[in-house]
């Protein structure tokens, strides 16, 4: 695990505009104008959509100069060249609000890893329909709010949770396992800033039981997507898969096993990019500097 990047003095710039001569120059001018030192820094250009993508991670040498003067002062830059961009002390965890409904593992994985340090984030609350995951969560100390859906609550529910997106200050919102279909205009609401995950067979297997139907198919692959939430179900843009080969001697129990370790891994990598500002959503896709 590499070290925590320092407060105040690592940043991470992350950009997105048309793509045109002078580009890396005027971010590189930039960051040595203001006593930057690039750590690491990635980009790609997307030669289809003519457009250019570029994260940067640097630390500023000068104690004088904070994350306020930098943002303030690539405004000018930014304009010139038409720049969609995000600029961030590279180690303020992500406060992230997790929701759950009655499979845990997923939860229970990022718990564990957020408590080891792997994961730069803060859960200030966990969300669930059901009350199965409530111990799990005062075993960390997070707060646990039981809020219930049914067709009739629905948008009172919704409503509840944005409030606490809101009060909390929340940056990203986790659906790990959460088996309730958000609506649209709360997925609008939340664009951008929300991450689900999926079982992804191949051939795909949806409704109840879709473990037992991909052993009454044979299935080969077992796997998992990590993607932002849209309005189209499942849908969004796509930030991790993987899948795990599997072959006739797998009931479905053991699917099922392999199953959710494989949605517990692709799941964490998409929470742990995004939090490092490494995901840019680039249409209906993703540019992930891994």
């Amino acid at each position: 695990m590499s070290p925590r990047p320092q407060p105040g003095s690592e940043f991470v710039l992350t950009l997105s505009c048309p793509d045109q001569a002078g580009l890396v120059h005027a971010v590189t001018s930039f960051l040595v104008d203001h006593s930057g030192n690039i750590l690491e820094s990635r980009q790609f250009d997307d030669r289809l959509q003519d457009r250019f993508f570029m994260r940067v991670h640097f630390d500023v040498s000068d104690p004088g100069v904070s994350l306020q003067d930098l943002r303030t002062d690539f405004g000018p830059v930014s304009r010139t060249y038409g720049i969609d961009w995000q600029l961030h002390d590279a180690s303020t965890p992500t406060r992230t609000l997790i929701m759950v409904s009655k499979f845990g593992h997923c939860l229970n994985d990022l718990l564990f890893r957020k408590s080891t340090g792997a994961l730069n984030i803060e859960i200030p609350a966990i969300v669930s329909n059901h009350r199965e995951f409530e111990a799990l969560a005062q075993s960390y100390g997070i707060p646990f709010h039981h809020i219930p859906v049914t067709k009739e609550t629905k948008a009172q529910a919704e409503a509840r949770l944005l409030e606490l997106v809101d009060e909390l200050d929340i940056d990203l919102v986790v659906l790990a396992r959460y088996m309730q279909i958000l609506s649209d205009d709360l997925c609008k609401q939340l664009d951008g800033r929300a991450i689900n995950i999926h079982h992804s067979f191949l051939p795909s297997f949806k409704g109840a039981r879709p473990y037992v139907q991909a052993h009454q198919r044979g299935v080969k692959l077992v796997g998992a997507t990590a993607h932002y939430v849209t309005p189209d179900l499942d849908e969004g843009p796509i930030i991790e898969q993987d899948v795990v080969r599997v072959d006739h001697s797998r009931d479905p129990d053991e699917l099922v096993t392999i199953g959710r370790d494989v949605e517990a891994q692709v799941l964490a990598r998409a929470v742990e990019w995004h939090s490092q500002s490494r995901v840019l959503v680039n249409g209906n896709c993703t540019v992930v500097f891994r």
